[in-house]
């Protein structure tokens, strides 16, 4: 959801592949710093206390920033190096309530 200033808020559930953690906390290391050419940046990034799940508060400027994000073949280079050690995400559109 967008709000007024159009800007779009985003919570990222992503889950590490089991005996990936490490290999999937990398590559979110990576991934989180192509926010920026998109507009977007990382207001909180959580981890669960397992070390299987992290929680990442994202905001993007609007709409079009996230999906550029989506496309950045970066992004999709990063994924694709890491085959099915990737980690599962789930992202919600959240505003404040």
């Amino acid at each position: 959801m967008t709000d007024r200033a159009g800007v779009l808020t985003l919570v990222a559930i992503v889950e590490f592949a089991v005996g990936a953690e490490a290999a999937g906390q990398r590559y979110e290391d990576a991934v989180l710093t192509l926010l920026e050419r998109h507009g977007g940046r990382l207001e909180r990034r959580l981890r669960g206390t397992d070390g299987q799940a992290e929680v990442h508060v994202i905001r993007f400027d609007g709409r079009a920033g996230y999906e550029s994000f989506l496309a950045d073949p970066d992004r999709a280079a990063l994924r694709t190096a890491l085959g099915e050690a990737a980690p599962t995400t789930r992202v919600i559109e959240v505003h404040e309530a």
